[in-house]
């Protein structure tokens, strides 16, 4: 028997809800030797499809950016806020894919909702298909809709690429700094722990 499971093929190991959502860091820094490709962003922008929408009003349109586009979007958007001394990404680690979320209607409760479970399960998808990303809501909406002639106005920029940095959780209690932080080349990310989050 245990000469017949050696010769077995390795099992790949089931993408978990919680092992995509372990994976699912924001990601400031990517691999620029990969390439992402127009069929890995429409992958993902197709789980907008699955998605809940408020009142089912689907007023959510994306804007896939590749190639020379991805130098527009790079001017006007802003990475580690609260690392301004690092000036991120780090130089040659920049992204270069993008999915600018747009919406068809005024800004409103209801399109939050959809936009923040949409984007959810994009990087979700992203992160499955061995991609990584980030939401970046630090950006010049005015001059990249010009610039990228938005037919709608846009809400939200998810990078898209293949990380290349080391995010680790760390548990904290409610109270303490939440701020991200780096040592030793680590990116860590303080979350509440679950005993803190749960009222009584």
């Amino acid at each position: 028997m245990e000469d017949y499971l050696s010769q077995q093929p390795a099992r790949k190991r089931a993408a978990t809800l919680r092992r995509l959502l372990l994976h699912n860091r924001s990601y400031r820094g990517y691999d620029t030797s990969f390439q992402v490709r127009e069929d890995q962003l429409r992958r993902i922008i197709e789980v907008a499809t699955l998605c809940p929408s408020a009142r089912n009003q689907q007023v959510l349109r994306f804007r896939p950016v590749l190639g020379e586009e991805a130098e527009v979007v790079l001017r006007h958007i802003r990475l580690g806020g609260a690392l301004p001394e690092l000036h991120l990404p780090f130089p040659d680690t920049e992204p270069r894919a993008f999915i600018i979320i747009c919406t068809m209607v005024e800004e409103s409760k209801y399109v939050d909702m959809d936009l923040g479970i949409v984007a959810q399960s994009m990087l979700l998808q992203a992160v499955e298909i061995g991609l990584g990303g980030i939401c970046i809501g630090a950006f010049d909406h005015k001059e990249l809709r010009e610039e990228l002639q938005l037919p709608y106005e846009p809400l939200l920029v998810v990078a898209i690429g293949r990380p290349k940095e080391h995010i680790e959780l760390r548990e904290c209690s409610e109270g303490d700094v939440l701020t991200y932080y780096r040592e030793g080349g680590v990116h860590y990310v303080p979350k509440i722990k679950v005993d803190d989050l749960i009222i009584k």
